[in-house]
């Protein structure tokens, strides 16, 4: 068995955390190839009093506090494991963390930082000389991100990563599938994604714009952090959304809105993991336009992409049930035959036992 550390924000809740479905689902398709992993996540940011699920029987989860000495003894248990993981936005100790892993690991063993928001990430190293991870890279094997395409790949080679791939989002079939529609969850169009700085400006562009221009139309949003939002009486809030209720949202509604952030959205190849998570629930799906998206569905007839507000809005203005369910049904015919997290687990062990038999070699 090949042992792995991870080291990440956290497995057992997506509580202002979306990066929870992207490590459930990756890490669970590795670990039937011969990995026994071990999950690190701080106690922080309310996180484990909003668990999504119960510790899985596919990796061990230690839960630490958010304290120096707690830090110490997590990542004392680095020098264990064959490879190492720090993956971004941790949220705290982020730079120990990456110093710690470089400190701590085994000579011979992989030293990865697996980057869930690269562009954000890029962006503020070119900012900074002395950045950490800058400083740090030299010491790590290897860099893989959650999307970015070329351009991330060359930014971080620039920056001097040995090696940098992306693994992108994918869709787990045993947790994102189809589902009976709730009436309570029902809207012309939903929309699931926490309130955050660098989506404000896109959110009222191709959400609450849209709504304003539909007043006959019902919007539902899902997330944290937009109870303090003005709104359209035709938007209703949910706030944050369970995991288990993700499938339900998906399918209640006539369309689903996918809005990228800032950074992802300028630098493209860079797919939510709503995006998965709503095609294998054979949702019908409109996203904001970026750069690859045709790598993953194909427009018009897989998803219905949208340049700006007017677009989302003309989209479920003429969007019926019939065409919904269509472009809703091959989407997720597209993502189970290329898009799965056993496909990207395959990937990623290949990669990690040839860049294993290098070290050992």
């Amino acid at each position: 068995m090949i042992r792995i550390a991870f080291y990440g924000s956290s497995l057992l809740s997506s509580y202002w955390n979306g990066a929870a479905t992207y490590y459930r689902g990756l890490l669970s398709a590795l670990a039937p190839l011969g990995y026994d992993i071990t999950f690190y996540e701080p106690d922080a940011f309310d996180r484990q009093q909003h668990r999504d699920i119960d510790p899985p029987d596919w990796a061990r989860v230690r839960v630490y506090a958010a304290t120096p000495a707690a830090l110490r003894d997590v990542l004392a248990e680095a020098a264990e494991a064959d490879i190492v993981v720090k993956a971004s936005g941790v949220g705290v100790f982020d730079n120990e963390l990456l110093a710690g892993i470089v400190a701590r690991s085994r000579d011979d063993a992989l030293r990865i930082f697996w980057d869930v928001d690269a562009p954000a990430t890029l962006a503020e190293m070119a900012g900074d000389p002395a950045h950490p991870l800058r400083v740090a890279l030299p010491s790590l094997d290897m860099v893989l991100t959650y999307g970015g395409g070329q351009r991330v790949v060359d930014a971080y080679r620039g920056f001097g990563a040995r090696f940098c791939q992306p693994i992108y989002n994918a869709l787990d079939p045993a947790t994102h599938f189809p589902v009976p529609p709730d009436p309570a969850l029902a809207a012309d169009l939903s929309f699931l994604a926490n309130r955050m700085p660098d989506r404000e400006v896109r959110a009222a562009e191709f959400f609450f714009g849209p709504a304003e221009r539909l007043p006959t139309k019902q919007f539902l949003l899902g997330g944290n952090g937009w109870a303090d939002r003005p709104v359209t009486p035709n938007v209703r809030l949910l706030g944050h959304v369970p995991t288990e209720w993700h499938n339900a949202f998906n399918t209640s509604a006539m369309a689903v809105l996918n809005v990228a952030r800032d950074s992802m959205a300028s630098v493209g190849f860079s797919p939510a993991t709503r995006v998965f998570e709503a095609a294998g629930a054979g949702a019908c799906l409109i996203t904001d336009a970026w750069e690859g998206i045709e790598h993953f569905l194909t427009p018009e007839t897989e998803v219905l992409v949208a340049r700006d507000g007017k677009d989302v809005a003309d989209h479920v203005a003429s969007l019926d049930g019939e065409r919904a369910r269509q472009i809703g049904a091959a989407a997720r015919a597209r993502i189970l035959a290329e898009h799965t997290y056993d496909r990207r687990a395959h990937d990623v062990d290949a990669l990690f036992r040839a860049r294993l038999q290098d070290t050992h070699g």
